[in-house]
């Protein structure tokens, strides 16, 4: 994997003027998730780590993002987003119903549960999710269609983008509290802020590593 941003690392503002003490408490718990499930049972936090490598593959070269563990503390916490699609259930509940009934749409289509499925049937499952072709009795009724793109989609595209190492590979600055952007013009850039490489200059990226160097 080629980082685009070489030699940037947004932790290094940690202990600089542009976060603040609640911001790096922030970026501290995203930091370090527990690494086991501790609001979904077994069968469920296999099945959403199973999704989330589907929807999120992650190079094996760089520094992997908890993604599963971050929206299992979600859930634990419910932490909900203040508003929901009337036809989705609470938080909770919603991914509760949306991982058993895949796993069950899983066994139903493969006779194996869904982690345990080789990516082109997980993928496929996704495809007919997508498409609200999942009817199973095990939904009670939430359309797997609407589960996708407002829970599945949303949620862990959201996570994975809320994490440090996704910010080193986009190149973006992090929170602007307190310090803020001060050049807004295009193409342009605040000292802070990351140098984005010409094509042919990237370099590689290390695997569990902060800083790309």
């Amino acid at each position: 994997m080629k980082a685009r941003y070489p030699g940037y690392n947004v932790l290094d503002k940690r202990g600089t003027v542009s976060w603040d003490d609640v911001t790096r408490e922030v970026i501290k718990q995203r930091m370090a998730p527990p690494s086991e499930s501790r609001f979904l049972d077994p069968l469920a936090w296999q099945t959403l780590q199973a999704v989330c490598e589907s929807v999120m593959p992650q190079s094996p070269e760089a520094a992997q993002i908890p993604v599963a563990a971050m929206l299992d503390e979600r859930l634990r916490t419910n932490a909900g987003d203040g508003y929901r699609d009337m036809r989705l259930p609470p938080l909770r509940q919603a991914w509760r119903i949306g991982l058993a009934a895949l796993n069950e749409e899983s066994i139903a289509t493969f006779r194996q549960p869904y982690y345990s499925l080789a990516a082109p049937q997980r993928h496929l499952l996704l495809e007919r999710m997508q498409r609200g072709e999942l009817v199973h009795p095990a939904w009670h009724g939430l359309p797997s269609d609407i589960f996708f793109s407002n829970r599945v989609l949303k949620d862990i595209c959201a996570i994975y983008y809320s994490h440090p190492y996704a910010w080193n590979q986009i190149g973006f600055g992090g929170p602007a509290n307190p310090r803020g952007y001060v050049r807004m013009y295009f193409d342009r850039r605040d000292p802070w802020e990351a140098a984005e490489a010409k094509p042919g200059h990237e370099v590689r990226a290390r695997r569990g590593k902060h800083r790309v160097r």
